[in-house]
């Protein structure tokens, strides 16, 4: 197993290499104080369950995770209180969820993270994700982001069984 880290200076270290990441807007916090919409990345170490690609934006990552192509009608339910909080869902869905398909390339690479999802406890945090920064200056709503090329590295890298550890 290896431990990716992502630390709230912006650092972001693997075993062999480290770069620059961003974190939420609000920087980072224990897990066990994570609330939906808080814009805080939740410090703890998670499994790193899949990958989700835009197909229409370029093939599929070179990874040993399992990967998904997103459709336009991809989703994340970000409603605290409903049944599929912080699960993926098929747009339209009755209740609050985040668009994966963006116009923007943030989404273009996801890797779903194991936050607050075994099972979900509302309102602990939801899509809660490693994806591609808009820029090192521009945070996340609670994610940890790199850049694309930084994110590809990683992908190669990363097997089934590593973590991602956000830390302060």
């Amino acid at each position: 197993m290896v431990d990716f880290t992502a630390y709230s200076d912006g650092r972001f270290v693997a075993p062999t290499w480290t770069t620059a990441c961003v974190l939420g807007r609000s920087g980072g916090c224990p897990a066990a104080d994570k609330r939906e919409g808080d814009g805080a990345s939740p410090f703890g170490a998670y499994a790193l369950r899949r990958v989700f690609f835009r197909p229409d934006r370029g093939p599929p990552p070179l990874t040993r995770l399992p990967v998904k192509a997103l459709t336009p009608q991809d989703g994340w339910c970000d409603a605290p209180g409903d049944p599929a909080y912080n699960r993926l869902v098929d747009l339209p869905y009755p209740a609050s969820a985040e668009r994966l398909w963006r116009e923007d390339a943030v989404y273009d690479l996801i890797v779903v993270l194991g936050h607050n999802d075994d099972p979900p406890v509302s309102p602990l945090g939801s899509a809660i994700f490693l994806h591609i920064w808009r820029s090192h200056l521009s945070p996340t709503e609670g994610c940890v982001a790199l850049a694309r090329d930084d994110l590809l590295k990683f992908l190669a890298e990363a097997a089934p069984d590593d973590r991602l550890t956000i830390a302060p």
